[in-house]
């Protein structure tokens, strides 16, 4: 393995709320500061919205929404391509500033800003997604009956340090273009991009209040989950976390959609073309250094693919070159925090203790350069077991075990016995066995010879058991279905039946 380095500066700067179409200041507000995880400076100072903050946006947000909701579909589809236009123009200020923030490599995080982008796109042909429908003579003679979608308020996004500009374009463009409202809370890790998406939304020309801005950390989250303006609330993150936004926001009569933790398996059979097959893994285990929540954790060799599996991959990691983000030649960043950091190297610890094999890595990378920055080594282990903690809890970092099965059955289960249910791929050439495995395993996004099985804008971002709760998704129909109510209308007219003259 070898490190690399590069410049890295930004300046410092102060961030702000946006509601009701204009940046708020609060000079008196708590602050935080934003770390680079490469250097480990201070890059900016992020305000803690109050629940007074939250409240003031909104309101702001259900005051737009009574005009906002009679706005043709076609013109608001208009506010989509405008948006879309200018992130397009803006894509490479978007994953200097993503890398800044969280770590993650440039072209990593241009793909980020692409995937952004695309739901945007999606969101655009809102005036055939939110169409509805209807029969004639559908609840008896002369009597027509038809569905028709309906925008239902104020809603609000909490999102993950993880793609800090993707996760909110999931719910945002579709909540908008739906004819809902939206207030969109960051991270308080990575709020750097957001402001930057919010400049460009302030000059799409949307009325004021449509989409708003607030920062903050637990206290803000739990202020939105409260207030009774707001009627959903979208959620990606931990499974704690996530249970908790779940019971809270529910309990106060909301929609919700909360994405939880994952812990994504890699099944290797004997026939995998492994040439194509271990970059795939090494991109999904150690691309946005394993915090991905589509991640590759655990990687199964079926039979006698064990041995040309582990010597492949530890080839290959001696390729991985660890550094800051911005360096065009470095392949892994920094993971988030050093509280993250000490987390990864204790559970790798753990495993050690436990019995696991530790083939490559496990300690912090030294970056020279870098002396701060908190970069963790990618990290290999063999022979882990069924209920070590590097088989059951989600570690968000560069760490893969190995769990070697004799069967395609043994490795289905292995799957199976874990509490998540997010990713599961399947390294093939035999279309039995693949699908088998599509039919059998208990998750929410599959791949077959497929690394990270991420769905494109247009179809929903599964999950199953405990790394989804709630009922729709998002992304896709799901967004659709979650931001808007379907009324029923059903309709027929006294006296509007022709005469034999064709008279009424």
């Amino acid at each position: 393995m070898r490190t690399q380095h590069s410049p890295s500066t930004t300046v410092m700067q102060t961030l702000s709320h946006y509601i009701d179409g204009g940046w708020v200041e609060e000079p008196g507000a708590e602050r935080l500061p934003v770390l680079n995880p490469a250097t480990g400076e201070s890059v900016a100072e992020m305000p803690l919205a109050t629940a007074d903050t939250v409240d003031r946006a909104a309101q702001a947000a259900h005051r737009a929404f009574k005009a906002w909701r009679s706005v043709p579909p076609i013109e608001r589809a208009r506010y989509m391509f405008r948006l879309r236009e200018l992130l397009v123009q803006h894509t490479e200020d978007l994953a200097r500033l993503i890398t800044i923030e969280h770590g993650k490599v440039l072209a990593d995080a241009r793909g980020s800003v692409q995937r952004a982008i695309e739901n945007v796109e999606v969101a655009a042909g809102i005036p055939t997604l939110m169409m509805g429908y209807g029969l004639e003579n559908g609840a008896g003679r002369g009597i027509d009956e038809e569905a028709v979608r309906r925008p239902v308020g104020v809603f609000a996004c909490v999102a993950p340090f993880n793609f800090p500009l993707m996760v909110p374009f999931w719910f945002m463009p579709y909540a908008v273009a739906t004819g809902n409202t939206f207030i969109v809370k960051p991270s308080e890790q990575v709020p750097l991009s957001q402001q930057l998406v919010f400049d460009l939304i302030d000059q799409i020309g949307l009325p004021p209040g449509v989409l708003n801005l607030v920062n903050g950390d637990r206290h803000t989250v739990d202020a939105l989950l409260d207030h009774p303006l707001i009627q959903g609330i979208s959620f990606v993150g931990s499974t704690p976390v996530a249970r908790h936004i779940y019971a809270r926001a529910a309990a106060n009569g909301k929609r919700v959609q909360a994405s939880g933790s994952a812990k994504n398996v890699v099944v290797v059979m004997p026939d995998a073309v492994l040439e194509k097959t271990i970059p795939n893994v090494i991109n999904s285990a150690f691309g946005s250094s394993g915090q991905r929540c589509l991640a590759g954790s655990i990687i199964i060799p079926v039979g006698v693919a064990h041995e040309p599996v582990r010597e492949a991959l530890l080839a290959s990691m001696k390729q991985i070159q660890v550094g800051d983000g911005l360096d065009p030649d470095v392949i892994m960043g920094p993971v988030i925090s050093a509280p993250a950091r000490d987390r990864i190297l204790a559970a790798v610890a753990d495993g050690a203790a436990e019995g696991g094999h530790l083939l490559t890595g496990g300690g912090a990378a030294q970056v020279s350069e870098r002396p701060g920055g908190f970069f963790v080594e990618p990290t290999l282990f063999d022979n882990v077991r069924s209920g070590m903690r590097l088989a059951t809890q989600e570690l968000f970092g560069p760490v893969l075990s190995m769990m070697p099965a004799q069967t395609l059955d043994e490795a289905i289960a292995i799957i199976d016995g874990s509490p998540y249910g997010n990713a599961a791929s399947i390294f093939t050439e035999h279309g039995g066995a693949a699908r088998e495995f599509g039919a059998r395993v208990d998750v929410g996004n599959i791949g077959v010879n497929i690394g990270v099985a991420a769905p494109m804008a247009y179809f929903p971002f599964g999950g199953a058991r405990e790394s989804f709760f709630g009922t729709e998704h998002g992304q896709g129909r799901d967004a659709i279905n979650f931001f808007t109510d379907r009324r029923i209308v059903i309709r027929r007219w006294f006296g509007g039946v022709s005469d034999a003259r064709g008279h009424w």
